[in-house]
């Protein structure tokens, strides 16, 4: 089934989404800009604003759904076999060795995530640890000489960054993921929208860490 598009987060098509009659909207809390979401309600729709910051909340956004759309027991059920997925990974990778993870947002602006972001707990519950964990701000930028100096062992980015989202660590082959060989692509999709679907980044990361893993150790 396609479903009709009336826009992304930054703009709404107004023609379009007054034919559709919608009882509800749902809005994305640090995505779709405040100004959007006040307009819509100025225009008599009935907005609900969904916030993900950790893993858990997808999980508490689905029964929030579930409730809204007369649909308790289905978002039930899936919010369940969510946690218990995220559940199974942190069981498997809890006594794994520490793998140190830089995660590139971006190359130009350069920015990461701190411990806030929920990539950074996915990090976490395979086993890893960010590097840039301690800053201020969700997504806060960082200098080519920060990364190099907290030398990560591992780099991770979104696969819309394309084949060449690390060719400019090329110069610092010291950097241990380099020596390591350990960059890898996350399924953009699947890590960049706060979704069941983490359940696949989840797997991703785990499967990348651990490949990370057996790479340092062979060297």
């Amino acid at each position: 089934m396609e479903l009709p598009l009336i826009g992304d987060a930054y703009a709404v098509d107004h023609e379009q989404l007054a034919m559709l009659k919608p009882d509800l909207l749902l809005a994305w809390q640090g995505g779709t800009p405040a100004h959007v979401v006040e307009e819509l309600r100025r225009f008599g729709y009935n907005v609900e604003v969904i916030e993900i910051r950790q893993l858990a909340d997808v999980a508490d956004a689905l029964r929030r759904i579930g409730k809204l759309t007369g649909n308790i027991d289905e978002a039930n059920e899936v919010a369940s076999k969510y946690m218990q997925g995220l559940q199974m990974f942190e069981q498997r990778y809890a006594a794994a060795d520490d793998v140190r993870v830089f995660y590139q947002v971006d190359k130009r602006p350069l920015y990461t995530i701190n411990d806030q972001h929920y990539v950074s707990e996915l990090i976490g519950l395979c086993g890893g640890s960010n590097v840039f964990s301690d800053l201020d701000g969700l997504a806060p930028t960082v200098s080519v000489e920060a990364v190099v100096e907290r030398d990560p062992e591992a780099m991770l980015a979104s696969s819309d960054a394309g084949p060449g989202a690390f060719d400019q660590w090329d110069r610092w082959p010291h950097i241990a993921a380099n020596r390591y060989a350990n960059r890898f692509l996350m399924p953009a999709d699947e890590i960049g929208r706060a979704t069941p679907r983490l359940l696949i980044a989840a797997r991703a990361v785990c499967d990348a860490l651990q490949v990370a893993r057996a790479n340092r150790d062979s060297k």
